[in-house]
């Protein structure tokens, strides 16, 4: 992913065709560890490619996965007889947590503004 941002971040500081030595450099100007076979992969792989296609691509292909969030099924009310029909199941009522927040140590006893 890091060097998928470094990529990005050349290519919108206007190097249309970054190399392995400017993302490199991106890399390690943020003390980010550089693996060079990663690098040649990612740039073999975006070779000649324009990078708004590459990125309208991906979106097409992230809108295709499920993104978890099941759905509730609803059975339909029987057809039939002219009986009234049956009332709706009320909905669960949605229990509301309190969190309590406990004073931290983390400070050690002084503040950043005493």
């Amino acid at each position: 992913m890091k060097v998928i941002a470094a990529y990005l971040l050349a290519v919108l500081g206007g190097n249309t065709n970054p190399s392995l030595e400017n993302l490199k450099d991106i890399l390690e100007s943020v003390g980010a560890e550089v693996d060079d076979d990663r690098i040649e992969f990612l740039l073999a792989e975006v070779k000649g490619k324009d990078i708004t296609e590459l990125i309208a691509s991906g979106r097409e292909k992230f809108a295709s996965v499920p993104s978890g969030g099941g759905a509730i099924a609803v059975a339909a009310p029987a057809g039939g007889g002219g009986g009234a029909a049956a009332p709706a199941a009320p909905e669960p009522k949605k229990e509301e947590k309190v969190e309590e927040k406990e004073e931290s140590d983390d400070d050690m006893g002084f503040s950043l503004f005493d």
